[in-house]
């Protein structure tokens, strides 16, 4: 695990509520980012994003802290989100397309860009969104996971509750799907 999540998770333990605050701050964007390529609803994502920080904070002493956070977070936005499409009895997983609503103009990390290079940036993004949400939610998800949250295939197995090869076999053909969305 982290070790800097492992001192916050102790800290915690040992009574400082400031410290899942940290922990809530750290993760906020990449946990809301995961549940979006689930729900496309504003209001449901807003409130997904925050029971997943409260089944987090309720279960965190049975938390195996030989174990890795993030992983153990991200399975627990993944159970809340299909919980909810399990609720709302709507899983097209062809509806999923993500259009338009991205603040591009957040993930930009210096203040020296011109902006043309912002307007480029953000065309490129946007192309490649719309690219990537071509593909099907099981194989964009796990696209995300692996290349923008950095997960490796064996956390993502974690995550996702499904078996590594699997995993394996589906980064595969989604590679191969994007490839020729792409070409």
């Amino acid at each position: 695990m982290n070790e800097k999540d492992k001192k916050l998770i102790q800290a915690f333990f040992a009574g400082d509520d400031i410290a899942y605050a940290k922990i809530l701050e750290k993760y906020l964007r990449s946990i809301y980012n995961f549940l979006r390529t689930f729900i496309q609803d504003q209001d449901a994502l807003d409130d997904l994003t925050q029971e997943t920080f409260i089944k987090a904070w309720k279960n965190l002493k049975s938390f195996d802290t030989q174990k890795n956070f993030k992983t153990w977070l991200f399975a627990i936005a993944k159970n809340t989100a299909y919980d909810f499409l399990k609720k709302k009895k709507t899983i097209p997983f062809s509806a999923f397309l993500n259009e338009e609503g991205d603040n591009i103009l957040e993930n930009i990390k210096t203040e020296s860009v011109l902006p043309l290079e912002i307007l480029e940036k953000a065309e490129r993004e946007k192309v490649f969104e719309t690219r990537l949400n071509q593909l099907p939610t099981d194989y964009r998800t796990l696209l995300m996971l692996r290349y923008k949250e950095d997960f490796s295939l064996q956390e993502i197995s974690q995550i996702l509750n499904i078996p590594y090869n699997t995993v394996k076999s589906r980064h595969i053909r989604a590679l191969s799907k994007f490839k020729e969305i792409i070409m």
